[in-house]
C-alpha cells in the first residue's frame, strides 16, 4: 500500500472555503482515481499545523498514474488561492500491520 500526504496550510479565513471544496470537489474525483482505497483530510489540533490529505494506494503503480496523469497537479491547483504556501507532497510505502487480534 502507498500512502500520499500533501500538508496545506490555509490562508487565515480561508480555510471553511477550502474544506467545503475539498470534501464536494476534490474527493469524489480522487475515490474514482484506480486503486485508491482512502481520502481524507486530516485537521491539526494545533492550528498553527498544516492540513494533510491523506490518500491511499492499493500499489506504487495506481499512485504513480493519479500523480502522472495530471489529476493531482489539477486538483492542488483548486486550492492554490487559499494556502498560505506551496502545498508540499510526500509518499511512503506501507505494510499492513494486524493491531488488534
Amino acid at each position: 500500500m502507498y500512502v500520499r500526504l500533501t500538508y496545506l496550510k490555509f490562508l487565515p479565513g480561508k480555510t471553511d472555503e477550502a474544506k467545503k471544496l475539498y470534501y464536494d470537489e476534490l474527493v469524489p474525483v480522487v475515490k474514482k482515481q484506480k486503486g485508491n482505497l482512502e481520502c481524507r483530510l486530516l485537521e491539526p489540533t494545533d492550528q498553527e499545523d498544516d492540513y494533510i490529505s491523506m490518500t491511499t494506494w492499493d500499489n506504487k503503480e495506481d499512485a504513480d498514474a493519479y500523480q502522472t496523469s495530471g489529476v493531482y497537479k489539477r486538483l492542488v491547483d483548486r486550492v492554490k488561492d487559499m494556502v498560505a504556501k506551496p502545498p508540499v507532497l510526500k509518499v511512503y510505502a506501507s505494510v499492513s500491520i494486524l493491531e488488534h487480534a
